[in-house]
């Protein structure tokens, strides 16, 4: 009932912003529907990753459709997301294993940052600031890595039926945009719904496990401790389940993957007093306080990309 409920709303969004879009015509008002298809597209996004746990239909396989339609219509590989999204639930902050960590222009880890070079060494030095406005650029990262994906060499289950949807998607969404709206304002729309889409999603994603412990490649923990240990959940409540699409509950969403949204909160009850019993730390905080610690953390890590002759004096008051 509840995934029943969320689908009919976001299918009224939609078609709201259809409406709205056709009413305002050549209107730079139209951005404000960019900016909330970019909010619909992240929720999408929500319900596709909850597919692909087995969250919402009874059956694996329908799951499994569910979600590649799903995630077409976020204008995602869902092939692609199912293969890293694994490996980063089998090993969550582990170093060399956990995709999540891997550098893409911001570097998780010291010795990455360490290695930078050119453009992005310039980046790595002040990465933490940097973080969020990088984010406007994601929803278009993500697009190119599910075509190139989808387009590599290696095995795909579905490549050919998750092209054709994603052609689909693309052309219904840039066909008329740039048949309807002149060149200018085409462009400034589609810039508008990358970015929100964009800084969304990694605004959603960020606070669950960057700025707590790194696990080193040949660590031995048990699972529960792996998983409880580096994940970080979000408080605030339904708000918060809302927003984030019950990722705000990570620990639990880590320990069950495929348990529904609606039922974390309770879990959350459980799974602290077990923490507690077996006095491992469990890591709640607020979203803003979330995303401070994740600026500082990734500006820590940052600092690996300096140079190391560089008086941190002299650097701090400007002088060479």
């Amino acid at each position: 009932m509840f995934y029943a409920l969320l689908s009919a709303a976001l299918l009224a969004v939609l078609a709201g912003c259809l409406v709205g879009s056709a009413l305002l015509g050549a209107s730079w008002f139209q951005l404000l529907i960019a900016a909330a298809l970019g909010v619909l597209f992240t929720q999408v996004s929500f319900l596709a990753h909850e597919a692909a746990h087995r969250q919402i239909l009874a059956a694996g396989p329908a799951n499994d459709r569910l979600a590649r339609a799903l995630g077409a219509l976020a204008g995602l590989s869902y092939s692609w997301w199912d293969s890293k999204h694994s490996r980063h639930h089998a090993n969550p902050n582990r170093a060399g294993r956990d995709p999540d960590i891997e550098v893409d222009t911001i570097s998780f880890l010291a010795e990455d940052a360490a290695n930078a070079k050119g453009l992005r060494a310039l980046i790595t030095r002040r990465q933490g600031w940097l973080f969020f406005p990088l984010l406007t650029l994601e929803g278009l990262n993500l697009h190119f890595l599910s075509f190139r994906h989808l387009l590599s060499r290696a095995p795909v289950k579905g490549r050919w039926t998750e092209l054709a949807l994603l052609a689909l998607r693309f052309s219904l969404l840039l066909v008329p945009l740039f048949w309807l709206l002149p060149l200018g304002m085409a462009f400034a729309f589609l810039g508008v719904q990358l970015a929100v889409f964009g800084l969304y999603m990694g605004a959603t994603f960020a606070p669950n496990h960057k700025g707590m412990p790194v696990i080193a490649r040949d660590a031995k923990l048990d699972f529960f401790s792996k998983q409880v240990r580096t994940s970080r959940n979000i408080s605030g409540g339904w708000w918060a389940t809302w927003l984030m699409g019950g990722l705000n509950y990570q620990v639990e969403h880590h320990l069950f993957p495929s348990m529904p949204r609606p039922h974390l909160a309770r879990a959350r009850l459980i799974v602290r007093e077990h923490c507690r019993a077996l006095d491992v730390p469990y890591t709640e905080t607020s979203l803003w306080r979330s995303y401070g610690i994740v600026i500082a953390y990734l500006n820590r890590v940052g600092l690996a990309a300096r140079d190391p002759f560089a008086c941190p004096i002299a650097s701090r008051y400007g002088r060479p």
